[in-house]
């Protein structure tokens, strides 16, 4: 999914040596984290965020039974930390 991921971004920025793409698989789920150049955030997300939305939808596609998570994230963030960081702050 990850060679899917970067093939639809690829095509759409301007700095397509920037993509980077990593993936965390689990028993029932992929979450997939999009980094790109910061001049090309606006390109992935496109209007309103339909071109992030059209990639989320043929990535769910080809997802089969897992179910598919793309998060666009911002260089050296980390998006399965600042979701558990989250969690254990709902928690206290």
């Amino acid at each position: 999914m990850t060679e899917l991921v970067r093939f639809l971004v690829e095509g759409v920025v301007r700095h397509p040596e920037a993509v980077v793409v990593n993936a965390r698989e689990g028993d029932a789920s992929v979450l997939i984290e999009l980094e790109v150049d910061p001049s090309d955030l606006a390109r992935v997300n496109g209007p309103d965020g339909a071109t992030l939305r059209a990639i989320r939808q043929v990535l769910s596609a080809s997802a089969g039974q897992r179910k598919a998570i793309l998060e666009l994230v911002q260089p050296g963030t980390d998006v399965a930390d600042a979701l558990s960081e989250e969690s254990e702050t709902d928690e206290r």
